[in-house]
């Protein structure tokens, strides 16, 4: 990887997207940097930052196909060159964006001879597939293909199981993340003589959104695991000496916080 110089806050804490690029319609990359950070800050983000941008954030994904031609997920089907092992799995590579909350209905009717794409798809007008030309099939004789589709948002992944199978319907693995991959790295600093750090994150999407989008989605579901904390609860607390109680008022950490900088 070229180094090339980058220009960074050595004062106050700050973020910046250093690099961004789109590969292709399905690979998004960006590298931003925090800083500065403390000793070991720059690791503890990159850590839970790490985690909340591969398993925090949903994601659409084709979960289920059904069609009355299909006897088992192995077979073939006079007409079309792939199996419906294929075809399934060419399923599980489109990528979708939506709004979705749960699962909706989509499908497939299409007509041979002819390739089958991503954009033959009929879709609610709510969801937005990312690269139309994503192969499905080839229909090599003047047969009919129809298939319906259920579309789920969810987070994380989804390994089918035996028992999720029904009558004329079958399970597709589903990877509702994202983001592809990410990378931190930490570059530590002297200034004067305290030990600072610059927090590297590298982040690849799939299209769906693009790094800066994932970043603020992992940022913020991250700060939503934490304001139960930022809340101290009214406890009474008792001294057995002297019999006193002591009340405790509800505050903010952020206020807290601010007060203590005004005082400075």
């Amino acid at each position: 990887m070229v180094r090339d110089k980058i220009r960074v806050s050595t004062r106050t804490l700050q973020w910046k997207c250093v690099e961004s690029r789109i590969d292709s319609k399905r690979l998004y990359y960006g590298r931003f940097i925090l800083s500065p950070l403390m000793k070991g800050q720059a690791d503890t983000i990159g850590i839970a930052m790490r985690r909340a941008l591969l398993g925090e954030i949903e994601g659409t994904c084709i979960t289920r196909a059904k069609s009355e031609k299909i006897p088992h997920e192995y077979s073939t089907i006079v007409g079309i060159q792939e199996s419906v092992h294929e075809i399934l799995m060419n399923f599980k590579e489109i990528v979708l964006r939506s709004n979705l909350y749960g699962t909706c209905d989509a499908s497939i009717c299409v007509r041979g001879p002819g390739c089958v794409t991503a954009q033959d798809i009929i879709l609610p007008p709510y969801v937005e597939i990312v690269d139309t030309t994503q192969h499905i099939a080839n229909l090599t004789e003047p047969i009919d293909l129809r298939i319906g589709l259920q579309l789920e948002r969810n987070r994380g992944y989804r390994i089918k199981t035996p028992n999720n199978f029904q009558d004329e319907s079958y399970p597709i693995d589903a990877v509702f993340m994202p983001v592809r991959n990410v990378n931190h790295s930490i570059h530590s600093y002297s200034n004067g003589n305290e030990k600072q750090e610059i927090l590297f994150l590298e982040i690849w999407t799939n299209g769906s959104l693009n790094p800066k989008e994932a970043l603020y989605e992992a940022s913020r579901n991250l700060i939503d695991l934490f304001i139960p904390f930022l809340y101290v609860e009214k406890e009474n607390f008792y001294f057995e000496d002297k019999q006193d109680r002591v009340t405790l008022p509800l505050f903010f950490f952020h206020d807290r916080l601010t007060e203590l900088r005004k005082k400075k």
